[in-house]
């Protein structure tokens, strides 16, 4: 009797188990309709609608590089390509056709980003002949594949096998290997192992069979791939993994920055920008000798700098400086009507500190709702504490906090919410560092620098926006190591040397884009050209003017310009703006 009740239980069990059905491997994602474009209201929607889909798939395939994603995204991109190509652009308002310029330019800019990884990562594929098969394991997982723990051990068993003959072939790859492309490759052994630790933990314990095979081959194999990273970077980078020091990077080449110029909407070439540049540094330079010969140094600019540092407040009053600079700041602009300052915004601004680790990469002010202050701990070596004294000086910081806060990035973040938030998608450095750059140069026309110490404050913070195009632009170009722009930034700029390094390592090695840098500077500039065209033209008041932009969305300089002046608009609109003229 028990034995039938157990059979029937075990029926009546199976019976409540559905049939297993297997995810497909390709997403079905249902390409939107032409036809939903005929209001700018529509594509507003339609535009959120990318963001969120877009969002979704980057949260279902995580890994950068993996083949799965990349064909993934291709198709998105794709789908939403055609279906903008097929619209009426004629048909739209104004302002609608500048979301679309936008949105095809984002994607087009999308596709050739997709080519350049695959590009990389092919590159680097000669030194990862496991990498198919980790992609394979992680991409299993995302869909909840059933999965046999005896196979996934025996694959590990063969992986582990697989990275010591690839160790034993490293001497043999030395000069046939790009340092750049190897120290990829030992970033790319750093993110798998991240991604198996999570597929680890989503089986173990809870299968007891996973458990049961694989604890130790993969044990094993995340202890072979962990050191297989560490012999990548030393062996073929020429980086000790004991080195926290060595900045190396990963140069784009010139076509693809190129490319990113052409996204950008800007038409110089990077050599231009460069002579651009170095046509701003002479300006510069002029001014510094002014200000120098003021405080008694004569011609030596670099002593009366060196002064400048040296008057920085003491341990513990940084905080109260900054509040006080952020007030003064605000009240400057409202006393000559220059821009809408919501009292929203004035009041709902926070503050933190800089850890001293996150120091290493932004040695300096960071901005938006919430400005996170530079100043040493107690913690932090004497040497560090004294280079991170020096660089947020007095002056130094007064140059920076309104670009940090009002009207920089704090109002930039408050407007962008609440005027055009769609626009957000559509986020560009030249917009959001060219706009608070810009009003550097404003305050500066406008007096805003009082004592020849405020002066060298500003102008050395002019220098560095110079010093970013060129050394950030050659890099690229593969003219110029990190260590020559680290040095660059000390001799030609008077940078504290680990500040400088940990600016070049903020450029080269965090997920920065390759023009972010050279963006404050051009963007700044591109914003003076379309003030002088517009509010000294006569077309717009100063208030008008400035809050028009901040109410118009994030965007290239260059369609800020077309939006302002109504321009003629057709798909396919490329740079034509000479913002600067000749450099």
């Amino acid at each position: 009797m028990e034995m039938r009740l157990a059979f029937f239980a075990s029926l009546a069990l199976s019976a409540q188990v559905p049939p297993h059905v297997s995810r497909p491997a390709e997403i079905n994602y249902p390409a939107p309709a032409a036809a939903d474009f005929a209001t700018a209201q529509g594509l507003r929607a339609h535009i959120e609608r990318y963001e969120t889909d877009l969002g979704a798939l980057l949260r279902f395939y995580r890994i950068d590089e993996a083949p799965q994603r990349l064909a993934a995204l291709r198709r998105f991109f794709n789908m939403w390509k055609t279906t903008l190509t097929a619209m009426n652009f004629g048909a739209l308002p104004h302002d609608a056709q500048v979301d679309h310029l936008l949105l095809v330019n984002e994607i087009e800019r999308e596709l050739r980003q997709l080519a350049l990884t695959e590009e990389k990562v092919n590159e680097a594929r000669p030194l990862l002949p496991f990498a198919d098969a980790i992609w394979g394991l992680i991409d299993q997982r995302q869909r909840v594949e059933p999965i046999d723990p005896a196979k996934i051990a025996a694959r590990l068993h063969q992986l582990d096998k697989e990275i010591g003959h690839a160790a034993k072939e490293l001497a043999s790859q030395k000069g046939r290997i790009k340092p750049t492309a190897a120290n990829r490759a030992a970033l790319l052994t750093r993110n798998f192992i991240g991604h198996l630790r999570e597929w680890n933990t989503f089986y173990t314990g809870y299968d007891p069979l996973f458990t049961w095979w694989t604890a130790e081959p993969y044990g094993r194999f995340i202890k072979s791939l962990d050191k297989y990273g560490d012999d990548l970077r030393e062996k073929l980078a020429g980086v000790a993994k004991s080195d926290k020091d060595t900045i190396i990077g990963d140069p784009i080449g010139d076509a693809a920055l190129r490319a990113e110029l052409k996204f950008a909407y800007i038409l110089y070439t990077p050599e231009e920008l460069v002579r651009l540049a170095e046509k701003e540094f002479a300006w510069c330079d002029r001014e510094m000798l002014k200000a120098s010969r003021e405080l008694g140094f004569g011609d030596d600019w670099k002593k009366a700098l060196e002064h400048v540092k040296t008057l920085h407040v003491p341990p513990g009053q940084q905080t109260t400086l900054v509040r006080d600079m952020v007030f003064e700041a605000v009240n400057f602009l409202e006393k000559r009507d220059l821009i809408t300052i919501p009292a929203y915004s004035k009041d709902i601004w926070r503050m933190q500190m800089m850890s001293p680790e996150r120091q290493r990469v932004s040695p300096f002010f960071l901005g938006g709702e919430s400005i996170i202050v530079s100043f040493p701990t107690g913690e932090m070596p004497h040497e560090s504490k004294l280079m991170s004294m020096r660089g947020n000086n007095i002056h130094f910081s007064r140059a920076t906090v309104h670009h940090e806060v009002i009207p920089g990035h704090h109002l930039q973040g408050y407007m962008n919410a609440r005027h055009r938030p769609w626009r957000r998608t559509f986020r560009t450095p030249f917009w959001s560092e060219g706009w608070a750059l810009y009003w550097e140069f404003r305050l500066w026309d406008l007096g805003f620098p009082q004592s020849p110490e405020n002066r060298i404050g500003m102008l050395f913070w002019r220098m560095h926006r110079c010093a970013r195009i060129i050394f950030s632009l050659n890099f690229h170009l593969e003219k110029m190591t990190a260590q020559q722009a680290v040095d660059f930034l000390v001799d030609r700029v008077g940078h504290e040397r680990e500040n400088a390094a940990a600016e070049v390592r903020r450029s080269f090695e965090t997920s920065y884009e390759p023009l972010y840098q050279a963006a404050y500077m051009l963007g700044g500039l591109q914003f003076r050209a379309l003030h002088e065209e517009l509010v000294k033209g006569g077309k717009m008041t100063e208030r008008a003017f400035h809050d028009a932009i901040l109410q118009n969305g994030t965007m290239p300089v260059e369609l800020v310009r077309a939006s302002l002046l109504k321009q003629p608009l057709k798909p396919g609109h490329t740079a034509a703006w000479r913002f600067y003229g000749q450099p």
